[in-house]
């Protein structure tokens, strides 16, 4: 293995000032370039923190980075300061009788991995058996080769505006259709069971039969993404490892590849006519046809919640800021908690709600 490279604090503070963002803990250095604009914080509390060391700040407030993120770090590392001196913006000098490495900076242990990256994974995470689970949550920052075939490898992604551009249409059409039927006034629920006591639905209900869709919507993806995405497949299952790794398990390995943070078309339309198949027998047919515009409507805001939760940069202290943190804690810490994506309500009554973080104050 070659020896780390070595860089004098000129060097660091002269990258730095170009713009590149290096930091250290205590000697080891990391260029973070690649991923300011994906940190939780916020790129700008990055930026600030340009060649300083970071070895407090990974231990908070405002937030205490897990065993993932500091994994995660690791693959940034570049090498060496060589010299007692830091960066102008470091919070002090190194001091020379001080140890090498700060408990909080030693390298963390990545592993040697247990698949070829060279291969499609969803072949090979079959076989990892009792060290899939532990495997598939040490997330890492490269991107996922499912198939072999170019073209089903193809079909399995998705640009985030793809989803947007498809369902989008079909939403307006629908809530076109479905008004324009209760318009007609011979819509009634009840109807089937007693023709007396039945209650006849206006076409003024419709914005509200519309918000309950949307309402059961983000149930069904709290209860869709904690037991069926995070279901934990038997080890000794080749196949429902496999499944899983497909449905879910990939992003969890892989949580910023931006080709598979939506869910395709071609398979989300197959799940689409399931469900409305189960509200057309529950439901008079416009009824249905309403409730079901509504939930697509919330699936079209949640893939793309989602994908902007991983890319994007909300402003500090906003709704979405505090969900951003909120779901990249489910992704590096909490696995087993935190299933909302568009929402926490149902993490309340579930008792999945990740929990705050507390600091104690220094005397």
């Amino acid at each position: 293995m070659a020896a780390p490279r070595s860089f004098s604090a000129a060097e660091v503070r002269d990258r730095c000032a170009r713009g590149e963002c290096l930091v250290r803990c205590r000697r080891r250095l990391y260029d973070l370039s690649a991923f300011v604009r994906l940190h939780p914080g916020g790129e700008r509390l990055l930026r600030s923190r340009a060649g300083t060391d970071v070895s407090a700040a990974l231990d908070g407030p405002p937030h205490r980075h897990s065993a993932n993120a500091r994994r995660w770090l690791e693959q940034y590392y570049v090498g060496e300061l060589r010299d007692e001196q830091s960066c102008p913006k470091a919070e002090k000098p190194l001091d020379a009788a001080a140890p090498r490495l700060d408990p909080r900076c030693k390298p963390v242990d990545v592993g040697t991995d247990l698949v070829d990256w060279r291969k499609p994974l969803l072949w090979q995470v079959g076989y990892l058996g009792e060290k899939y689970d532990e495997w598939v949550h040490q997330p890492v920052d490269r991107p996922i080769r499912l198939f072999h075939s170019d073209f089903i490898e193809a079909l399995s992604k998705t640009a985030w505006y793809v989803v947007f551009l498809v369902w989008t249409p079909v939403v307006f059409y629908l809530s076109w259709l479905s008004y324009t039927a209760l318009a007609q006034g011979d819509t009634r629920l009840f109807s089937s069971f007693t023709a007396e006591y039945s209650i006849p639905v206006h076409k003024h209900c419709f914005p509200f039969i519309f918000l309950l869709g949307m309402f059961l919507w983000s149930l069904l993806e709290y209860l869709i993404h904690r037991f069926v995405f995070h279901m934990k497949p038997p080890a000794s299952n080749y196949y429902l490892i496999t499944l899983h790794f497909l449905l879910h398990g990939q992003h969890h390995k892989s949580p910023f590849d931006s080709s598979r943070l939506v869910f395709p078309p071609v398979p989300a339309s197959l799940v689409m006519a399931f469900f409305y198949g189960v509200l057309r027998l529950l439901l008079p047919e416009v009824l249905g046809l309403s409730v079901f515009v509504g939930g697509l409507c919330g699936y079209v805001v949640y893939d793309m919640m989602h994908y902007y939760l991983h890319y994007g940069s909300p402003k500090e202290g906003t709704y979405l800021y505090g969900l951003k943190a909120y779901h990249v804690k489910h992704h590096f810490e909490h696995q087993k908690s935190g299933f909302g994506i568009t929402t926490r309500f149902w993490d309340h009554p579930f008792r999945t709600l990740i929990p705050e973080e507390t600091f104690e104050k220094e005397d």
